[in-house]
């Protein structure tokens, strides 16, 4: 009976690091982008791809994920997924080119996918409901966790050896990962029970990475036919999702208003997330002639304020309702970016790491209990579905956030006669104000709702 308790304790270990891996890498490699600019020869607006394209696999992965667990048993899918990270990874320890660099990526991408929503099937599947949301807060803990130390982690490494040594440290991590996993998840065999929705995987595919391309190669031929292609996937899916019994992903849930509502609240406080990741280490770096582990080190304290207040609000949200947590979170939130375009004139660290902290507080404050908010308004039959939406567009909306913001910056520094440095502080500050009236926008929509259903 212990081993049985160990084992299950040892499988969500094993899981969990591979996942606290995938994560922390997402933003580690954000402090690096001056580097790898300079390096390969490339523009800003290319430079983003080394987190659009593994934001990318990621949002195409968790709609597969459920798929594939009907289909291979928990034990090959992490031993799969743990190869697959440890080819990405070495790929990109060595990566002569930016090809092959973006190549390990996208395994790292497809390895995310599978470990994340693998995580928390274990802890779903083999602990009992009074066990279950203890173990449920130490996997989002660590997924909160890693993209608050990912910065640092990655300035560091990129100042006291190079870059690459954020994919050489994580090779023995992966390695204790794999060796815990293989001693401890049973080899259990599943029974296939529907078939896969490969036309519905297909539109999915082509709507994510034809919208990228259009957003990314805006005016351009190649940006042109990417809508074309996003057009065509999304008719695909739509027709997959009316005609299957058993779709890839069913919509029944963006049926209902609110819903709909918090969805997009969610998917703006995501957005806004991985945009300041963007734009903040690349200016502190550019503009300020700071180092990488600095730029790092500005993204820390708000980070790990977000990380901590997470679990915080949950309680605020289950005592006060979800009316206090979310309208005065959004309503910090505002105050916080307004000065983080407000500070970028200045051009002083501090008040930097100051905006982004007040920032942080009311994302912290609001960010998950939008999701709460947002799954409340379903039926138990939605569940699955809602929760798989919410998880792929929170990838997805990363991914387009990433690439508006590198865009913008990018148009900026190649404006004639123009400095990197003074395009690099217009463009980010027009990229923060931009996105500043969004977040008001949030607010005002999300303040009418609770005056509307107060009456």
């Amino acid at each position: 009976m212990q081993t049985r308790e160990l084992n299950k304790q040892l499988a969500v270990l094993a899981t969990g690091i591979l996942t606290f891996s995938g994560v922390l890498i997402e933003t580690a490699m954000n402090v690096t982008f001056p580097d790898l600019i300079a390096q390969y020869s490339i523009s800003t607006k290319d430079v983003q791809w080394v987190t659009t394209i593994y934001l990318l696999m990621i949002s195409m992965m968790v709609p597969l994920s459920n798929d594939l667990m009907k289909r291979f048993s928990i034990r090959r899918l992490f031993i799969g997924a743990n190869a697959l990270f440890l080819i990405g990874v070495l790929l990109d320890a060595l990566a002569p080119t930016f090809s092959l660099l973006l190549l390990g990526r996208l395994f790292q991408g497809i390895s995310t996918g599978i470990a994340l929503p693998l995580m928390f099937h274990i802890i779903l599947t083999y602990y009992p409901l009074e066990k279950r949301g203890t173990m449920i807060g130490v996997g989002t803990l660590t997924t909160a966790i890693a993209p608050a130390i990912g910065p640092t982690y990655g300035g560091f490494l990129s100042s006291v050896f190079s870059w690459h040594a954020i994919y050489v440290c994580l090779m023995p991590i992966l390695i204790l990962s794999l060796v815990i996993g293989l001693a401890a998840i049973p080899e259990i065999p599943v029974h296939l029970k529907s078939k896969l929705d490969v036309k519905g995987l297909i539109g999915i595919g082509g709507f994510f990475t034809g919208t990228l391309l259009f957003v990314n190669q805006m005016g351009q031929l190649i940006g042109w036919l990417g809508l074309f292609a996003a057009v065509l996937g999304l008719m695909l899916f739509l027709h997959q999702v009316k005609h299957l019994a058993q779709p890839l992903v069913r919509l029944h849930a963006l049926k209902q208003k609110g819903f709909r509502l918090f969805l997009l609240g969610f998917l703006m406080c995501q957005f806004l997330l991985l945009g300041i990741s963007f734009v903040l280490p690349n200016y502190v770096q550019i503009v300020l002639g700071k180092s990488s582990f600095i730029a790092g080190l500005v993204m820390l304290p708000g980070a790990l304020v977000g990380a901590v207040l997470a679990p915080f609000a949950g309680k605020v949200f289950d005592r006060k309702g979800p009316k206090l947590p979310i309208l005065l979170g959004l309503r910090i939130a505002c105050v916080g970016w307004l000065a983080l375009a407000v500070f970028m004139h200045i051009e002083q660290i501090y008040l930097l790491v100051l905006g982004h902290v007040v920032f942080m507080i009311g994302n912290g404050l609001c960010y998950s209990n939008m999701m709460t908010m947002g799954m409340n308004q379903l039926t138990k039959e939605d569940y699955g579905d809602g929760n798989t939406i919410f998880n792929t567009l929170q990838q997805f909306s990363g991914a387009i956030a990433t690439t508006i913001v590198a865009v913008i910056v990018g148009f900026f520094q190649s404006v004639s006669g123009t400095t990197i440095i003074q395009g690099t502080t217009r463009g980010s500050i027009i990229a923060v104000g931009a996105l500043w009236f969004l977040l008001v926008s949030i607010l005002i929509i999300c303040n009418q709702y609770f005056l509307f259903k107060k009456n």
